[in-house]
């Protein structure tokens, strides 16, 4: 019978240091291996490295304050407050967007690694370049939004890659604006067709009524995120859901945009 007690109890120790030694690993791991660059493959301490970033992240482009697209530099284009001619002409249900950089070679492939291959840190590496991009331009904390929320993924899909690219996004850009994020105030209650393979009128209809409100935005400032904007459909049609459920204002955050043509 003392066997057996103390047996049982070394199996439980050993069950738990087990447990503890497994959900440490990817963090043990990470300290012990030497980091690589996710652009150059060159060892890095950082996601991306210097070089990188000195070549393609910082850009400076001027981009339409509404959808992100790029912009020329125009006397026109200053007299509309840096909005492009369509939102100049038919503005878009959203107020406003935030792009880090134009989605091409080589920044595609890293919401390629995002998006299929689990590359869990480029989210992070996303959410704080965006939260430093907002607040280098935010000047008051009127303009700073009430909760953040992803692009809502169908269920289907959502079991099918085991997670939400937009919403690991959109947890660090969160925190380090210091603002609610959550995963649940946008349902998606229509499964669409992916939107990579329709024309922008096609891709309108698509997710026209694909998404509904889940909590109370009355009044609200709402932060959408995503990793691509590419039309602008999906997060038109979210902008149009939240504005007719209450919402203030709404403001897309996105890591890479493409031109809208």
């Amino acid at each position: 019978m003392p066997f057996r007690s103390i047996s049982s109890f070394s199996g439980s120790r050993f069950a738990r240091f087990a447990r503890t030694v497994h959900s440490a690993w990817p963090r043990v791991a990470q300290a012990a291996l030497p980091n690589l660059c996710a652009l150059c493959g060159n060892l890095s301490h950082t996601t991306i490295c210097a070089g990188c970033d000195a070549a393609y992240w910082n850009e400076g482009r001027l981009r339409c304050t509404v959808c992100a697209v790029p912009l020329s530099v125009t006397r026109w284009a200053a007299r509309t407050q840096y909005r492009c001619a369509d939102c100049a002409s038919e503005p878009p249900p959203f107020d406003a967007t935030f792009a880090l950089a134009d989605y091409r070679a080589p920044l595609d492939t890293l919401a390629v690694g995002l998006k299929f291959r689990a590359r869990l840190m480029l989210a992070h590496e996303f959410g704080r370049r965006l939260a430093r991009l907002a607040q280098d331009s935010w000047l008051e904390l009127a303009e700073w939004p009430d909760a953040i929320a992803p692009v809502p993924l169908a269920r289907k899909r959502l079991i099918e890659r085991g997670y939400n690219q937009a919403w690991q996004i959109a947890r660090p850009l969160a925190r380090a604006l210091h603002v609610r994020s959550d995963a649940t105030l946008l349902h998606r209650v229509i499964h669409t067709a992916p939107q990579s393979r329709l024309d922008l009128d096609a891709r309108r209809l698509n997710v026209g009524r694909a998404f509904k409100v889940a909590g109370s935005v009355q009044g609200l400032h709402v932060g959408i995120v995503d990793d691509v904007m590419t039309t602008g459909a999906t997060l038109e049609a979210l902008a149009r859901t939240l504005k007719a459920a209450g919402a203030r204002r709404v403001t897309n955050f996105v890591a890479l945009r493409t031109p809208k043509n």
